[in-house]
């Protein structure tokens, strides 16, 4: 069976779901695909920088995400060496754009207030797609069940292993060593910590531990990783003494976060990202098709940006359609050249506007990480003593940007 779509987005993630809700916002339907049943949730929380609520706002739902999640005021950065405080960093500072504004969001929140601004079927579940073949001006997309998709216009948002990706000729994401074990903790009342962003530093090791609001801590922890920690992944139980043992110099508030937390609230992964290079001279779109979120900029996660460049992805992506869209001149055969011919201006309108910030946060996501998690004599000097307070506003300075409105005026 084959049926016909105009914009077909594979992949209901941050990024599939925020370009489709920028579409809706501008008159524009659009269908989703996702291989999974329902919703997918990895992760379970993300940093919530300024410029992510540009984005945010840009599609309506940031006041309502802002009410749920506590807005955070300093990052307190310490080197478990020493065990002091080496910097405390205001997030409450002025930028180009306003004050800086994060926060910690729930994912799963997140993606269900996306979803529930879109029309009912937009989201088709259990929709995988293995391959994609050309049709003239149109894309097949062959699903996992038999199912053959016709869409004009194909947008790729399915993450670090994406079909669509690969198909405009990305290679797949490279390993950068290390790995992050996360986990998400529900006190049930009040945690008693601050809303403040803890990290902790130095032997080669990095934890963070934030508050999502005033009973719940999204904590993460990153390590140089060997073949025989590949074992842990699937073991909650092995994960989470694993993290217990290499933290227990932490202060006994902090490790309780750690001990608090479900066996099913504890995931690991090993940390990948798209080399710099290839999304400054890549295919970022290609005709009518182009990639959007992890699919085009898998990162590290050492500047909190991942997540965020996703939600900027689809305020930019859904302008440049609506733009080159706006003019189309009636449908039929005969403006079916014409109308590909404005989609693929569009797109390479997307591409040039995100290829220079993406390539700039996966360096420097990299770069920070590396630093960060050092265990080199000198480096961790300047670190502790001399870099600490510059990192920090490093991260500032990369939240301190807009990708604007859902239209252009």
């Amino acid at each position: 069976m084959e049926s016909v779509e105009d914009i077909v987005i594979v992949g209901a993630g941050i990024a599939g779901l925020t370009t489709s809700l920028g579409l809706y916002r501008l008159g524009i339907r659009s269908m989703v695909l996702e291989s999974s049943e329902s919703l997918r949730v990895t992760g379970f929380a993300f940093t919530v920088w300024t410029n992510a609520w540009k984005a945010l706002d840009a599609v309506g739902i940031g006041n309502s995400l802002r009410q749920q999640h506590q807005q955070l005021r300093s990052i307190v950065a310490t080197p478990t060496i020493s065990g002091k405080p080496s910097s405390e960093r205001s997030l409450k500072v002025q930028g180009k754009y306003g004050e800086h504004e994060m926060r910690c969001v729930r994912r799963k929140l997140l993606l269900e207030t996306l979803a529930k601004e879109l029309p009912s079927g937009t989201i088709r579940y259990s929709s995988q797609v293995v391959s994609i073949e050309e049709s003239g001006h149109f894309k097949l997309l062959h699903l996992a069940d038999g199912t053959i998709l016709k869409t004009k216009v194909l947008i790729g948002c399915d993450g670090v292993n994406s079909i669509v990706a690969k198909w405009l000729g990305f290679k797949n994401p490279a390993f950068v060593g290390r790995s992050a074990i996360r986990g998400y903790s529900d006190f049930k009342g009040s945690h008693g910590f601050e809303p403040n962003f803890l990290q902790f530093f130095g032997k080669g090791l990095r934890s963070g531990f934030i508050p999502c609001d005033d009973q719940t801590i999204y904590w993460f922890f990153t390590w140089t990783s060997s073949s025989q920690d590949k074992e842990l992944e699937d073991h909650s139980a092995e994960l989470k003494q694993f993290v217990l043992g290499k933290l227990h110099d932490l202060p006994a508030q902090v490790k309780a976060v750690i001990e608090k937390t479900p066996l099913d609230s504890i995931i690991s992964s090993r940390l990948q990202y798209r080399q710099p290079q290839e999304v400054l001279w890549g295919n970022i779109s290609r005709g009518s098709v182009c990639v959007a979120g992890d699919a085009l900029h898998p990162m590290t996660p050492d500047i909190g940006q991942g997540g965020c460049a996703a939600l900027e992805d689809g305020i930019v992506l859904a302008r440049c359609i609506n733009e080159a869209l706006k003019t189309k001149q009636g449908v039929g055969e005969e403006d079916e050249e014409e109308f590909n011919k404005r989609v693929e201006m569009g797109l390479k309108r997307y591409a040039k506007e995100r290829r220079w910030r993406c390539f700039e946060l996966i360096s420097i996501a990299y770069l920070v990480g590396s630093i960060q998690q050092s265990d080199g004599k000198i480096l961790n000097f300047l670190r502790d003593k001399i870099l600490a307070s510059f990192l920090v506003g490093l991260l500032l300075k990369k939240a301190d940007f807009d990708c604007g409105n859902l239209t252009s005026t």
